[in-house]
């Protein structure tokens, strides 16, 4: 069993420097593994591998997430709801139903995406980490939908209970810091058309962020990026930008590229400028896609 989890977190942080492609064929062995051991398990033994394909499974989510797999990625986090429930593990399906919250938000549900951050927080303790957590993707989802200050209300709430966390024994959220919520109310602020604004967020969220973290850097830069671009400085959008491309040549993130897709076609107006014309040369040498563009002779 504790093998098992021994190997999860190590396919949680290849995750994080490499990109989901490395480690999704894993995570997806270890599933069907840990189904044959509860065949033949009892007791604690097999409520314990439940919890294991539990967690598994959200991982798996994560990681199509991260790959722009969504289908692959709601079917997993579908799975792994269900079989919280089988677990009896309050925490566990609150963490699930913040997860796919948090999903319906990378897909632009505006319906979803708040309503699933709202039942998580019902579902969570006060005062804890999950309860934050669901603060913070309905906080997104507001802006999503165009609701300024109800978002900014509640990223304010998400930072402050942020901040004034005391001892958490679940192992759920454990990321959950001030600077993760900051982060999302940047990308909530691009959403929002507030570009200036959102790129000084992203440079604080980057500096803070710790080390190991080489894929949400990453993510992190390219939303930047755009947020330079949108805020009209193409010359930093072009520089952060490459930061970001590097990124995601590393770890194949679909995220990554995702964003350095729109900034690409954010700056097409400035293409005369060299530093424009140096990002946008890199990223056709990199990222494979359509060359027929409206600028392109």
């Amino acid at each position: 069993m504790e093998h098992l989890r021994q190997l999860r977190r190590l396919l949680i942080d290849s995750d994080n420097l490499l990109g989901p492609q490395q480690a999704i064929p894993a995570v997806r062995e270890h599933i069907d593994v840990i189904q044959q051991l509860r065949r033949e398990a009892a007791g604690s033994d097999r409520q314990q591998l439940m919890e294991l394909q539990t967690q598994f499974a959200e991982f798996a989510s994560w990681l199509y997430q991260d790959a722009g797999d969504h289908r692959a990625a709601t079917y997993w986090l579908d799975r792994a709801l269900q079989w919280s429930h089988t677990v009896g593990d309050q925490d566990l399906t609150c963490y699930v139903m913040a997860r796919k919250s948090q999903l319906a938000g990378d897909m632009r549900d505006l319906v979803e995406v708040v309503d699933l951050a709202e039942a998580a927080q019902q579902m969570a303790r006060p005062g804890t980490r999950l309860a934050t957590v669901g603060q913070t993707y309905e906080a997104y989802g507001h802006a999503l939908r165009g609701e300024a200050d109800a978002s900014e209300r509640a990223f304010d709430r998400a930072r402050e209970a942020a901040e004034e966390l005391g001892t958490d024994p679940s192992p759920w959220g454990v990321w959950l810091t001030a600077s993760y919520v900051e982060v999302h109310r940047a990308q909530g602020l691009v959403v929002l058309g507030q570009h200036g604004r959102a790129a000084d967020a992203f440079a604080v969220a980057i500096e803070q962020l710790p080390g190991g973290y080489h894929r949400d850097r990453g993510v992190y830069l390219a939303r930047q990026a755009v947020a330079h671009a949108g805020a009209g400085v193409p010359e930093q959008a072009s520089a952060v930008g490459l930061q970001a491309l590097t990124v995601a040549e590393d770890t194949g993130s679909a995220r990554i590229v995702s964003e350095l897709a729109h900034l690409d076609a954010a700056l097409a107006r400035w293409k005369d400028l060299t530093e424009v014309s140096e990002f946008r040369s890199a990223f056709d040498a990199v990222i494979p896609h359509q060359v027929n563009r409206t600028d392109s002779t």
